[in-house]
């Protein structure tokens, strides 16, 4: 049964205190939040699972993700926040109080320089459709599927300018061998 790769610094079995662990949401800060609903909610398909305000602070929290047909999440706000930080691939958007009215104002993508974070992903079941709904939806392209080296791979921008891969995992299977 596979386990790992093997590389250097990998460790030779994960440890039992790591056991139970899952990697739940990934942050990136936006400017608008009304309009970094609008693209990961209508052109990336994700919903809101929870919003969190933070007055005192001056932000706000909304956490999206994919649902999974047929899963319920609680109705109670309570149960659906602790439901929340249980699930797997969910996207956190912060939105730190007043940027939205500042036309100057650009959170750093990590992409140039210094370089750091690089990007998300999203998979999709056919990339040639989902190419179709970005240029149908004006998305911005850091990279076509035909464009450079990497073949069936697509990088978007979204409107803050986080890179965002998009992939056919069929179409993978050759990747780097």
């Amino acid at each position: 049964m596979f386990d790992t790769e093997n590389y250097p610094g990998v460790a030779d079995a994960a440890p039992a205190a790591a056991q139970g662990f899952t990697l739940n949401h990934t942050m990136l800060r936006v400017k608008d939040p009304a309009v970094s609903l609008d693209f990961y909610s209508r052109v990336m398909g994700m919903r809101l699972l929870r919003k969190l305000d933070f007055p005192e602070m001056k932000f706000t929290l909304y956490f999206l993700a994919q649902r999974v047909a047929g899963e319920q999440a609680p109705e109670d706000a309570g149960e659906r926040t602790a439901w929340t930080f249980a699930q797997r691939g969910v996207l956190e958007l912060t939105h730190n109080w007043g940027t939205e009215g500042d036309e100057n104002f650009k959170y750093h993508d990590g992409n140039a320089q210094p370089q750091g974070f690089g990007h998300i992903c999203f998979s999709v079941p056919n990339l040639d459709v989902a190419v179709a709904w970005f240029d149908q939806n004006n998305v911005t392209y850091v990279k076509r599927p035909d464009q450079g080296k990497m073949k069936d791979v697509a990088f978007i921008k979204d409107p803050d300018g986080y890179w965002i891969e998009i992939v056919e995992p069929a179409r993978l299977k050759q990747l780097g061998l």
